[in-house]
């Protein structure tokens, strides 16, 4: 942990059996010594993940952000080397809107400077002259998780409401008593304009000298999301030539910050990026962020992680992540070495009625953790199947005629499908290169194709003896002429490739592959 968070995120990591190091105020080369050896790493804003510091932490797997925005983390670089990146994305949000309103009003009433000119010993009542917020107009940029609680806020003071978000529609705007408009009209309309939305390359320097040309002269602006996204040049200049009253600013473009054009003006109120920083904010962050690192060093589903690829798991579909997985790795043995260009996934029964990608990116995971010589996560493993040429096509079917709930997969001439059963949902692989079988995926298991002759299991079951290796569980399944069989074997150790090259050459015995689950 390189910045802090709160203490009880930090007990949360250490009851769950994890070692926290807590190193503050590294610097960069600190940094890339200190994230040796680490599984996880929890920054705040100022640490920079690079692609240098994530080279270096070899086995990192996870990098959590205690707060929302992560222009300070190389996200393209963690999920090429499979690192999952996650935040809290609703930790700060009624701090972050609380003090907009904050500086909102500080603005209009010029609280600070009248209370540093009072402190220095000056009365000057007449200089710091106000505004009402009432029946002004509050332009929202961004109608987000922030922008709508700064809107209700907002609402209480009697402020007429216009937005621009073309992600939201003009019937949802309605419902929060707020009129959509373009960027360029809410500007020229808007009094006060406050931005709520993220720093990406489309909007940084998105408040311009083109765009505060065509405001009011009463029109005073609001920063409370990132820096960057307001020219800090552009907006001094236009404060100073009275095209805009004024500004109130907690994020710049580059922070630490303690020399902008902004702090030169009377008219601008400016705060040390204090949007997130309340104690409920900060306990929130420590206790989200440190349960996310505890999901992830699980190798569980991680809710808030910003780089896998799945929707919001439903509780149907989270017991089905260790079986996808599961069935991912056995399509892998047995597909070995053999050159495939699809991969098919369906989804039977009701699991087809929910979201299902996690479980898509569990067969992957499970798929790539086999045949590929790289760590593998829900981050990396689609980008993983695009390297290898490998079309993933997974489909849905409400209906099923032998289980409530299927999962079958495909690649070439081969297949495994599998459930959940009973009261306690124990997985089971039902098919396997579609003959019926029922046995739970084990960790070792080994797939013997033959002739369907009497003796076989016998001479199986004695090869395998003999070699020490104790057979767990087996199930046999026939094809639908009664000419071949195929048994399946859990072991309690892997079979050797002797054991395995002796039974492939014993007569009646077609393939023999070795599995892992």
């Amino acid at each position: 942990m390189t910045e802090a968070i709160a203490e009880g995120g930090l007990d949360r990591l250490r009851s769950a059996g994890h070692t926290v190091d807590v190193q503050l105020d590294l610097d960069a080369e600190g940094l890339l010594g200190a994230v040796v050896g680490a599984h996880g790493l929890i920054i705040r804003s100022a640490t920079q993940v690079t692609a240098d510091v994530l080279d270096a932490a070899t086995d990192l797997v996870v990098v959590g952000r205690a707060g929302i925005g992560l222009d300070n983390v190389d996200v393209a670089a963690a999920t090429e080397r499979g690192v999952m990146v996650v935040n809290a994305p609703q930790s700060n949000v009624l701090s972050a809107a609380e003090h907009t309103m904050a500086l909102l009003l500080s603005q209009a009433r010029n609280v600070p400077q009248a209370h540093s000119a009072l402190k220095a010993g000056r009365w000057e009542r007449s200089k710091w002259n106000g505004v009402e917020l009432s029946d002004k107009t509050l332009g929202i940029v961004g109608l987000g998780r922030i922008g709508k609680l700064v809107a209700q806020r907002a609402l209480s003071f009697g402020m007429k409401l216009v937005a621009y978000d073309p992600f939201v529609s003009a019937e949802a705007a309605r419902r929060l008593s707020v009129r959509l408009v373009g960027l360029d009209e809410l500007v020229a309309e808007a009094d006060f304009l406050t931005l709520h939305l993220a720093k990406t390359p489309e909007t940084i320097g998105l408040i311009g000298a083109d765009l505060l040309a065509k405001a009011k002269p009463s029109l005073r602006i609001i920063n409370v999301a990132r820096g960057g996204i307001i020219d800090e040049a552009a907006l001094a200049d236009a404060i100073r030539a009275k095209q805009v009253a004024g500004a109130a600013i907690d994020v710049f473009a580059t922070e630490p910050c303690t020399d902008s054009p902004l702090f030169e003006l009377d008219e601008v109120v400016v705060t040390p990026h204090l949007g997130a920083s309340t104690v409920e904010a900060q306990d929130k962050a420590g206790d989200t962020i440190a349960d996310m690192l505890a999901l992830a060093l699980a190798g569980d589903f991680v809710p808030f992680a910003v780089n896998v690829s799945a929707g919001v798991v439903d509780e149907t579909v989270r017991p089905f992540q260790g079986l996808a997985e599961q069935l991912g790795a056995v399509l892998a043995g047995l597909v070995a070495s053999e050159e495939q260009s699809a991969i098919e996934i369906s989804y039977d029964g009701q699991l087809a009625e929910h979201d299902t990608q996690i479980l898509t990116l569990s067969v992957l995971k499970g798929f790539f953790g086999v045949v590929s010589d790289v760590p593998v996560s829900y981050v990396n493993a689609p980008q993983l199947a695009k390297d290898a040429g490998i079309d993933v096509r997974p489909a849905s079917c409400s209906t099923t005629r032998d289980y409530v709930n299927l999962i079958s997969v495909r690649s070439g001439g081969h297949s495994v499908a599998g459930t959940l059963t009973g009261l306690r949902s124990v997985p089971k692989i039902v098919m396997l290169d579609d003959f019926q079988v029922d046995l739970p995926p084990a960790r070792n298991m080994m797939v013997v194709r033959n002739e369907d002759v009497p003796g076989m299991i016998g001479r199986v079951g004695a090869a395998v003896g003999a070699a020490g290796v104790n057979i767990a569980d087996m199930a046999v399944g026939q094809d639908h002429n009664g000419v071949s069989s195929l048994m399946v074997l859990a072991t309690d150790q892997p079979v050797s490739e002797a054991t395995v090259a002796e039974l492939a050459a014993e007569p009646g015995i077609v393939t023999v592959t070795r599995l892992r689950s």
